[in-house]
C-alpha cells in the first residue's frame, strides 16, 4: 500500500484535513512531519467541530495511529492541553506516537520570537510568536533540546545551561527583558517527562515497519508550499520544509515510500501574515470571501487575507511537489459571484510571467493577469456528485484543473467531512 503525502499548495489553511477525511478508514497511520503549533486544522464531524494545532488530524479517526515526527517542534504545554481536550470529548488519544528526535520549544524561544517580531517593526514576518522559528534555528545551530533529552536530567540541564548563555544575553542586553534561569527551564520541561515517556519511540523505525506491512501511511504537512523555507516567498515563510521533499527528512522514511503526492488548494486563495500576495482583494469582495469562507486562523483567530485563485502559484506548487492529485476545497464559497476571475499569469513591469518569477523583487511587484469565468447562483453545499454541480461550476473546476498542472481528484463542497465529491481514488486508480 502507498505512502501518501498531503501538501498545501498555496499559503496554508487550504483544508488539508479534507483529504485525510476522504481516505477515512483506509488509513493506518497519519504523520505530522514539519512545523509546530503555528498552524491548525479545523475538522467538522457531524455537529462537532475540532480545532487541532499540533496534533495530526488523523487522531480523530478511530483505529488510526497518529505520529508526531522528528521534523516537528513541540510545545509540550500545547500538546497535553490538546490531548486533554480531546480526552474530555471522548476521543481516544492512546495511540499517539512521538519521535524522540523531535525538538522541544522552551519558554525562552517563545519570549525571543515575540520580542524579535516586535522589534522588526515594518519588516516583521507575521509569525505567530510561538517560538517556532527560534527553535528551528537552535536545531540548525545544534543547541536545541530534543524530546529524548527529557529522560536524562543531567543532559537536559547541560543543554539548557548552554543555550541560555546566548539566549539571556540577547533577552537582557538587546531587548531589555528578564533572563531565564537553568532551574526554571529545566523544571518546566521535566514536569512532562513521565507523561511523555509511553508515547515516545523510534517513530522512523515504526513507520518503516508499517510500510513493510503494506499499511497505509499518510504524511500530513503543516503550513504549505508557498511558506516553505526554501521554496516559499522568502523571507515571509515558515521555518521548516512544508513541501513533499520534507516528508523524508521530517519522518525518517525513504522518499521511495511516497507513492502519491496530493496537493490541497482552495478554489480561491488566502494567506496569513506579511508577504507578497498578487491576487489579494483588499476590498468588499475580499471581505465577502473572508466571511463566506470563515477565513479566520484556527490557531490565532487572525483574519486571513483573501484573493482570487492564482494558477501561477498552482503550477509552481505542482512542479515543486510533483502532485499526482489535487483536492480543491471550498468551491461552495464561490457561489453567488457573478463572475470569478482567475489569475493565469503575472505582469511585472510589462513582462509576462506564466511561471513563478525567480526574483523576490519580481514577485513583490507582480500584477495578476486575469481570465474571467461566469459564476453560479445556486447553493452547492454538500453536493457529492460532479454531475449535480451547476454547469458554470463544472466549467470552473475543469479550467482550474487545466491551469494547475495536475488532475483534480476531489472537490470540497462544504465544511462537513462528507461534503466532498470524489472523482478519483487518492490511493491510485
Amino acid at each position: 500500500m502507498p505512502g501518501v503525502a498531503i501538501i498545501g499548495s498555496q499559503w496554508g489553511d487550504e483544508g488539508k484535513g479534507k483529504a485525510t477525511d476522504l481516505l477515512g478508514g483506509r488509513i493506518d497511520y497519519v504523520v505530522k512531519f514539519n512545523g509546530g503549533n503555528n498552524a491548525g486544522h479545523t475538522v467538522v464531524i457531524g455537529d462537532e467541530k475540532y480545532a487541532l494545532h499540533l496534533l495530526p488530524s488523523g487522531i480523530l479517526t478511530p483505529g488510526v495511529t497518529p505520529v508526531i515526527g522528528n521534523g516537528v517542534v513541540v510545545d509540550l504545554g500545547v500538546l497535553f492541553e490538546e490531548l486533554e481536550h480531546l480526552d474530555e470529548r471522548g476521543v481516544d488519544t492512546s495511540k499517539l506516537r512521538v519521535s524522540g528526535n523531535a525538538h522541544v520549544i522552551p519558554e525562552y524561544n517563545r519570549a525571543l520570537d515575540q520580542v524579535t517580531e516586535r522589534f522588526l517593526g515594518k519588516r516583521r514576518i507575521g509569525t505567530t510568536g510561538r517560538g517556532i522559528g527560534p527553535t528551528y534555528a537552535d536545531k540548525m545551530t545544534r543547541v536545541g533540546i530534543r524530546i529524548q533529552d527529557l529522560f536524562d536530567e543531567n543532559i537536559l540541564r547541560q543543554k539548557v545551561e548552554g543555550a541560555l548563555v546566548q539566549k539571556n544575553e540577547l533577552l537582557v542586553k538587546a531587548f531589555n527583558r528578564r533572563a531565564f534561569s537553568v532551574d526554571e527551564i529545566t523544571d518546566n520541561l521535566l514536569q512532562y517527562a513521565d507523561r511523555l515517556r509511553p508515547m515516545v519511540g523510534d517513530t522512523a523505525l515504526e513507520l518503516h515497519e508499517a510500510l513493510d506491512r503494506n499499511e497505509i501511511v499518510v504524511f500530513e504537512a503543516g503550513q504549505a508550499t508557498m511558506l516553505d523555507i526554501d521554496h516559499g516567498t522568502y523571507p515571509y515563510v515558515t521555518s521548516s520544509s512544508a513541501t513533499a521533499g520534507g516528508v523524508a527528512t521530517g519522518s525518517g522514511v525513504s522518499p521511495r515510500a511516497i507513492n502519491r503526492i496530493v496537493g490541497i488548494q482552495k478554489a480561491y486563495i488566502t494567506r496569513v501574515g506579511s508577504g507578497p500576495f498578487p491576487t489579494e482583494l483588499d476590498d468588499e469582495v475580499g471581505e465577502k470571501l473572508r466571511q463566506r469562507g470563515g477565513e479566520f486562523g484556527t490557531t490565532t483567530g487572525r483574519p486571513r487575507r483573501t484573493g482570487w485563485f492564482d494558477s501561477v502559484v498552482a503550477r509552481y506548487s505542482s512542479r515543486i511537489n510533483g502532485f499526482t492529485d489535487i483536492v480543491m476545497t471550498k468551491l461552495d464559497v464561490l457561489s453567488t459571484f457573478d463572475t470569478i476571475p482567475v489569475c493565469v499569469a503575472y505582469d511585472v513591469d510589462g513582462t509576462r510571467f506564466d511561471e513563478m518569477p525567480m526574483s523576490q523583487s519580481d514577485v513583490h511587484h507582480a500584477k495578476p493577469i486575469y481570465e474571467e469565468f461566469p459564476g453560479w447562483q445556486e447553493d452547492i453545499s454538500g453536493i457529492k456528485d460532479f454531475a449535480d454541480l451547476p454547469k458554470n461550476a463544472q466549467d470552473y473546476v475543469k479550467a482550474v484543473e487545466e491551469l494547475s498542472g495536475a488532475r483534480i481528484s476531489a472537490i470540497g463542497t462544504g465544511p462537513a467531512r462528507d461534503h466532498i465529491i470524489e472523482l478519483h481514488n487518492l490511493l491510485g486508480d
